[in-house]
Order: C-alpha cells, then structure tokens, then sequence
C-alpha cells in the first residue's frame, strides 16, 4: 500500500509539471491514467486484505463500518473542497495537492507498526491464469461465498444502471441546474455517512444475510423513488424527491458493505484474501464496463424513467435471490 500510494503521487505530480513545459497531451495522459489506474486496484486489493490483520474477528464489521463512514465523509466533502482550491489555485496546482495527500497516506501508513506473515514461496514459473483461476475456484466452490458473490455481481448491474442514467436524469429530464444536483449528490453522502454509523446495531439484531437483503430491498425502494421525481410539479420538489432517493441509495450502500466485507474475509484464508479481493473487484467492475454501454443505449431507445424501473427490477431480483436461499440466515462467523 505504501509503493501504491508513492506510485499515485508520482504520477498525479507528473501531470501538471507536464502542463506547464507544454508536453501534456492525450497519449501521455492516457498513459498516465492507465498506470494510476493499475496502481489503484493494487492498492485497494491490499487495503481490504490488510484490514483483517489491524482487527480481532470479533471487530472486523465494526472496523468495516467506520473506513465507510469515513470514506462517505470524505466523498461528500472532497468535491466541494476540490472545487473551492480548484477557483483559488487553478487546476494544476490542485492536481500537486491531491499528489501530496498520497504521500500523507503513505507516510501514515508507514507508522502502523505490524509484523505481517512471509507470503509463502511459489515458483517462478506461476502464471497470472494461474492465480485467477484459483481465485475463482476458490469464490465459487466450496467457499461458501458463491451465493453473496453472484448477488454481488447482480447489483453491480444496477448500479452500473443508476451511475449512468443519473446525471441525464436530473440535469434534463427533471431540468434541474448543477447546483441542485450537488445539493443531491451530497444526500448520497450523508446517506452513507448514517448507514455506516447505525448498520453494526441493525446486524446485531437482524444477522449478516437479513441485514444485506434488507439493504437491497431499501436500494430497490430508493430507485422509485427517484422515478417517482418525474412527476412532481416544479425543479425543488423534483430535487427534494431525487435527493430522498438518492439518500436512501447511499443509506442501503453504507449499510450493506461493511456486512459484506467482513463476512467474505472472515470465510477467507488469510493467504487468500487479496486473491479473493482482486478477483471480485475485477470481475464487478468488468460487468460495469459491460453493462454501462448497455444502459446508456436503453436509456437513448427505452427512455430515462424505463430504464430506471429496469435497474429497480434488478435490485429486487437480487433481494429476492437473496431472500430465496439459505444466505438469509447467515450470520458472520465468530
């Protein structure tokens, strides 16, 4: 995580010192954006697998719950901040600041003191096909993660759905203006915020897979609730409707994922975790990239308010797949 962090500042500080001697153009950000992008999902497949070993079983939800929060926090707060300092110092210089905050979390990062397990010694010759199809093995045989992973899977489809048609939604078929619009995008936020602060009380009572199933039935609900936006009768009420929506979705998210995440790494060998990680983050975000395309043309031939229905149903299969199986009863390990 400390190489990853110093690899993002690297790169973030080279765009603006390519800037200013005039040698910023699209390949070389392109290539850029790429390596960052590489150095990311190392990054975060490290940071889920490294969790486990800061905490005791026992608070590994609870420790879940509180990164959300935070990250919901600083989420909501990073574009308003980054637009102030983007009026006050220009773009590029932003771009230097945002450089420095990698460098602050690799210098945070370097003074958590942990004395972690030698991985194990592999031969040479191991191939990445290798390592990706144990990962699978893995998650779909014998784990007891198939049924929360295909789930997984199914609400990135929706997901995928909302991150697309969102933004049109708002900005031109409820005619609302930008401002609005991140008076919204910020309800997601608080949202989250509120559902990481109370979901370690709702597991308690509920159980891990009743907690989950009731977070995609509220994901469910909040997608009507948008719909429902484009019917009220002037642009605030049409805000305050899309911002009720948009508040439950962020609620469902900061609620369900600590649940989840420290259900499959309590199921997890530690000298699986980032294998699991790295394959379930790459296999949802490839449905993203699959499915996005696909909503944006169903939006442009179906329209806005069918498309989003079709997310809605989406979700609700999910809850009810969910639902439907032994998963419903499950409770994290101790």
């Amino acid at each position: 995580m400390i190489t990853t962090d110093l690899v993002q500042a690297g790169l973030l500080a080279i765009i603006p010192l390519l800037w200013w001697i005039d040698l910023l153009s699209f390949p070389a950000l392109l290539m850029i954006v790429v390596a960052y992008g590489t150095a990311a999902v190392i990054n975060g497949a490290a940071t889920m697998s490294f969790l486990p070993r800061l905490v005791q079983r026992r608070h590994l939800q609870r420790a879940h719950a509180r990164v959300d929060g935070a990250d919901a926090v600083a989420q909501s707060a990073g574009p308003a901040l980054g637009g102030v300092l983007v009026s006050a110092l220009g773009a590029p210089l932003v771009v230097l600041v945002d450089a420095a905050t990698y460098v602050f979390s690799a210098v945070a990062l370097s003074r958590i003191k942990l004395r972690e397990p030698r991985p194990k010694a592999e031969p040479a010759t191991r191939k990445l096909v290798v390592e990706i199809r144990d990962g699978l093995r893995w998650i779909y045989k014998g784990s007891g993660l198939a049924t929360l992973a295909i789930a997984t899977h199914g609400w990135f489809v929706g997901n995928a759905v909302i991150g697309v048609v969102a933004a049109p939604y708002a900005l031109a078929a409820l005619d609302l203006t930008p401002f609005q619009f991140g008076i919204i995008g910020a309800a997601g936020g608080v949202g989250a915020a509120l559902g990481a602060a109370v979901t370690t009380r709702v597991g308690l009572l509920l159980g891990t897979g009743r907690t989950i199933i009731g977070c995609h039935l509220i994901t469910t609900a909040s997608v009507l609730v948008m719909v429902a936006a484009s019917g009220t009768s002037n642009t605030w009420t049409s805000a305050a409707v899309l911002g009720t929506g948009i508040g439950l979705y962020g609620l469902a998210m900061g609620m369900s994922n600590s649940h989840e995440m420290s259900f499959r790494q309590l199921l997890t060998p530690d000298e699986l975790q980032a294998r699991t990680n790295t394959t379930l983050r790459s296999l949802n975000r490839a449905v993203m990239v699959l499915v996005a395309p696909l909503a944006g043309a169903l939006a442009d031939n179906w329209g806005i308010r069918p498309t989003l229905l079709a997310a809605a149903a989406v979700f609700a299969a999910v809850s009810c797949g969910l639902a439907l199986s032994p998963f419903r009863s499950v409770r994290a390990p101790a």
